[in-house]
């Protein structure tokens, strides 16, 4: 939804990257819809929504923050320019917008959250919840402040987005896609198609002469560009990160243990009990019922009598620790079957039998040794990580290189001699000591020699890089390359045959033949797909021809090049399947629920939109750049 909710949700990391950057959010605003107006602004302040200002800092700390958590969901830093090439940068201060719009709107309508509902939002989070299953005040310090947060800043951050989930989900309330479009859409998604097909490849394009040194010499000029060598940079670097760093760190035993003591009654299984209950207003009544129920009497029927339900009677298997301290301390004392004495609790006098018994399971220290000890070694490292910064930091500031300040900090930098802007050495093949994930490759060709970098986050720590030679893009001459011109002049002479071949065989289709003739012809097989739909991935049957034979009536015929054009398929739609709808089918039912999400999307959007208008909006274009680094293009 809205930033903060996607906070909020359940899964942070659950979201995919190409959904934030291309705008699938929901509040989808898919075009620049906001007014510029550039007066009335100091120089600290981005944007003012009604009465709310978002300041310079304030936007810097949230931008900064959407960049690293889409840098961790690409598993590699995405640099200014790419998130403007992405449109990132509109984006943020849209949803930023948004949210401050909806803010103003909760203050005016006057919603509120309690501290106690905020609390028990964030302990029921399963991101904050430790080895036992329960909330894990240590773990939520540390996942908080892996994104940035502080406590009292996040604990703020929640209250507002509850209150603005108050509000989009009044919106979205009660929207139903409408049936035609259900039907339209489930017809499309669940059309079935079968073809029969042909592969046509080098064996069917017949022979290929080798090319003349002439002919191989003027292709080669004029596709010159295709065999260039690229720009290559010698580049050093050194990872510092929790991962790294806690191989390093053993873990004793007694560390271990010592976790573990502290952990131990929420590491294991608690002993549950099936229990009936009846609560009587004083000691008097619960006595006598007692002496029904030890009579023969079942709980059930005395609770009848008492107006209750056997769901009233009967609390279900439940812990120890769910009961009323007296009620469980008693019930926890009976044998299976035994009826208690009147037990005096908060809300009356109990009388409790123990129907069943399912034993707890303590904490076995030996299973849970190599996870406690994984996260004693990360807790440790990260505190070494900060250290490790800080001190590269301090060397780097006085003038070091990255190689130098590693060597005195103990660290490992690692050398690569030559590496071109797609990771590959100039054998061609990938480098393999980047570590994977880490596109420092990428930020080394927008720096230059001798520029201080800044550090690149990876992994919930650092990397720091120097460029330390660069080898500029140059024309390779024909002796460079002779074997890989021929072989694209090779390709390109099977694409042009049987580009020719392909066409032909398609019109002698399209007038009556058969395509078993045809393939018998030119020593191919005929191949057949039944049953698949749009989005399906048939076995040996291209994406390209799937898509094709969606684009072609029944019995027509069509042709698709494949792996560049060395490979062409020349297929009939033999069949097509018009599905029938059946509105209580699981599929039919994910699809409406797909179509109020988005029904809901645009109406949030909608109303956010003209929140903005009635509230005023204005933005300041030159904070914008200077936060977003559009002013240094």
């Amino acid at each position: 939804m809205l930033r903060g909710m996607r906070k909020a949700s359940s899964n942070w990391l659950g979201k995919t990257i190409m959904a934030v950057v291309m705008g699938v959010l929901i509040v989808s605003f898919g075009i620049w819809g906001i007014a510029d107006i550039f007066k009335g602004f100091g120089q600290s302040t981005v944007a003012k929504i009604g009465s709310t200002e978002i300041s310079l800092n304030e936007f810097r700390q949230i931008y900064t923050d959407r960049l690293q958590q889409i840098s961790r969901q690409f598993g590699r830093p995405l640099t200014p320019d790419q998130a403007r090439a992405f449109g990132l940068d509109r984006q943020v201060l849209q949803q930023t917008i948004a949210e401050a719009a909806l803010d103003e709107e909760a203050r005016r309508l006057g919603l509120g959250q309690s501290d106690d509902q905020i609390r028990q939002v964030i302990m029921n989070d399963p991101n904050f919840k430790g080895v036992g299953g329960s909330f894990d005040a240590n773990r939520f310090q540390a996942v908080i402040r892996n994104f940035g947060y502080t406590e009292q800043r996040y604990v703020a951050e929640q209250r507002k987005v509850s209150l603005r989930r108050q509000i989009t989900g009044t919106i979205g309330a009660g929207l139903e896609p409408p049936k035609a479009m259900i039907d339209v859409l489930t017809r499309f998604q669940n059309e079935q198609r079968a073809i029969e097909f042909v592969r046509l490849d080098a064996a069917q394009a017949g022979q290929i002469d080798a090319p003349s040194p002439e002919t191989l010499a003027a292709y080669f000029e004029d596709h010159k560009v295709q065999f260039r060598a690229p720009e290559y940079r010698k580049i050093s670097f050194v990872v510092v990160s929790p991962e790294d760093i806690g191989k390093w760190s053993e873990v004793s035993d007694e560390d271990a243990k010592k976790v573990f003591e502290q952990r131990k009654d929420r590491l294991g299984t608690p002993e549950k009990r099936q229990i009936q209950q009846i609560v009587f207003p004083n000691v008097t009544d619960a006595q006598a019922a007692r002496e029904r129920l030890v009579g023969g009497m079942s709980f059930e029927d005395l609770g009848k009598e008492r107006g209750l339900s056997a769901s009233d009677v009967d609390l279900g298997l439940v812990t120890k620790s769910s009961l009323a301290a007296a009620v469980g301390d008693a019930a926890f004392a009976l044998p299976a079957g035994e009826i208690s004495q009147p037990i005096q609790g908060g809300l009356g006098v109990a009388i409790v039998r123990v129907d069943k018994i399912e034993p707890g399971k303590e904490a076995d220290y030996a299973s849970l040794a190599g996870d406690i000890k994984r996260e004693i070694a990360t807790e440790r490292a990260r505190v070494k990580v900060a250290d490790l910064r800080d001190k590269m930091e301090d060397e780097r500031g006085g003038g070091a290189s990255v190689i130098d300040a590693a060597q005195k900090l103990g660290l490992t930098a690692v050398t690569i001699d030559a590496v071109d802007r797609s990771g590959r050495a100039p054998n061609g093949q990938p480098v393999a000591n980047i570590p994977q994930g880490l596109d420092v490759v990428s930020q080394a060709f927008n720096t230059d020699v001798g520029v201080d970098n800044d550090s690149i986050s990876f992994k919930g720590g650092y990397v720091w890089y120097d460029v330390l030679a660069i080898t500029p893009s140059r024309d390779r001459n024909l002796d460079e390359v002779r074997d890989q011109v021929e072989a694209r002049w090779r390709q390109d002479q099977i694409a042009t045959k049987l580009k020719a071949k392909t066409t032909e065989m398609v019109q002698k289709l399209e007038a009556g033949g058969k395509l078993a003739d045809e393939a018998a012809a030119i020593g191919a097989k005929v191949e057949t797909a039944t049953g698949f739909k749009r989005d399906d991935t048939p076995a040996s049957v291209p994406a390209a021809v799937v898509a094709a034979a969606f684009r072609t009536a029944k019995d027509g015929v069509g042709q698709t090049p494949v792996t560049g054009g060395t490979e062409v398929i020349v297929f009939r739609v033999t069949d097509i399947v018009e599905p029938a709808v059946d509105a209580a089918s699981d599929a039919v039912k994910k699809l409406k629920e797909s179509l109020d999400r988005a029904q809901t999307e645009e109406q949030v959007a909608s109303y956010v939109n003209k929140l903005e208008t009635d509230i005023g909006t204005t933005i300041n274009q030159a904070a914008f750049a200077q936060v977003t680094g559009a002013n240094q293009q």
